[in-house]
């Protein structure tokens, strides 16, 4: 019998990452990655059989063929999920996030798999001063937070239907990496240009994690043998949004200097921005919402992973170091 991994939102940033990985150390036998974008990158793989692709939506009930498999030793990942705030109407983070685990619950009740691994967020822990661990209680204030948090009590509603059945969910914290055009890697090119600004002075604690530790935390949770294990993901330790700056600076030689303004005053000019690019009809990526919540901490604490012994092996200047030993072009 195979011992399979399906793969529910594969074909993203996280997804792509974990599953390289899986493939490299031949974990599994065979890969099925179901999403509604088409995975690219894995030709060889997907010629060979040893990976399937198959377009599929978890917002509808899941028809997926699977055969004659491993049911104890094969895992379902759920990474399908609406997640950029802003970006959607209120509505389309519950129809996704909390449908694709009812529907992804059902299937994985009706092959009888007996594995988990879900995909949630530091969303659902809300706003706060205070340093966040994984016994902190959940307060999400967002259509996003809320989702996550519901989907966290579905997927452990499966769990608690069958005592042989594990669930392992990840709470990430920002996560970036190589091809990623996200927080760290905008806060990189605009330090090169000179354009970047600290919010605050950035003192706050931003909880980042780099996607290479983070597919490792994955495959340490699921050698595990706990049957639940919720964790946070973000290296270990923490730094202040100014100590990253000042770090990606000194590695990369930048000279130039950073300014720092009030998010007050950030958010004024963000709104503006959003004015004036919607009178020439186009996008930008600075929104008062995302000002507002680059200022704000995020001080997420892994202490499970931290109780259990996992290796943090990216610091941020180790994970600059080796985002740029495979991915240079990132930083021209």
């Amino acid at each position: 019998m195979n011992k399979i991994a399906i793969i529910f939102g594969g074909a993203g940033y996280i997804g792509t990452h974990l599953l390289k990985k899986l493939l490299e150390d031949n974990i599994f036998d065979k890969y099925i990655v179901a999403d509604l974008r088409e995975i690219k990158g894995f030709e060889d793989y997907l010629n060979s059989k040893q990976l399937e692709y198959l377009k599929l939506d978890v917002r509808s009930e899941i028809d997926l063929k699977i055969g004659d498999i491993d049911q104890n030793n094969s895992w379902i990942f759920n990474f399908a999920a609406i997640h950029r705030e802003p970006g959607h109407e209120y509505k389309e983070y519950f129809d996704t996030n909390i449908s694709g685990a009812e529907n992804i619950n059902k299937f994985a009740r009706d092959t009888n798999i007996k594995n988990i691994f879900f995909t949630s967020s530091i969303a659902p822990y809300g706003r706060s001063l205070e340093q966040r661990t994984e016994a902190s209680t959940l307060y999400p204030e967002t259509a996003y937070g809320i989702s996550k948090g519901f989907a966290e009590k579905i997927h452990k509603e499966w769990m608690s239907g069958d005592t042989t059945r594990r669930l392992v969910i990840v709470r990430p914290s920002v996560i970036f990496g190589p091809k990623d055009p996200g927080n760290v890697y905008r806060m990189i090119k605009a330090l090169k240009k000179g354009t970047f600004i600290l919010p605050n002075g950035g003192n706050v604690i931003k909880g980042y994690g780099y996607v290479y530790g983070l597919v490792e935390s994955m495959l340490f949770t699921i050698n595990k043998s706990d049957r639940f294990i919720v964790y946070n993901y973000a290296e270990n330790p923490v730094e202040p949004l100014s100590k990253m700056v000042l770090i990606a600076k000194e590695y990369l030689n930048i000279k130039k200097p950073t300014l720092k303004l009030p998010v007050s005053i950030l958010a004024v000019i963000a709104f503006f921005v959003q004015i004036l690019f919607k009178l020439i009809g186009k996008t930008s990526d600075i929104h008062p919402v995302r000002v507002r919540k680059a200022g704000f901490p995020t001080n997420i604490k892994p202490q499970y992973l931290i109780d259990n012994g996992f290796d943090f092996k990216y610091d941020f200047k180790r994970a600059l170091e080796h985002w740029n030993s495979i991915s240079p072009d990132d930083f021209k």
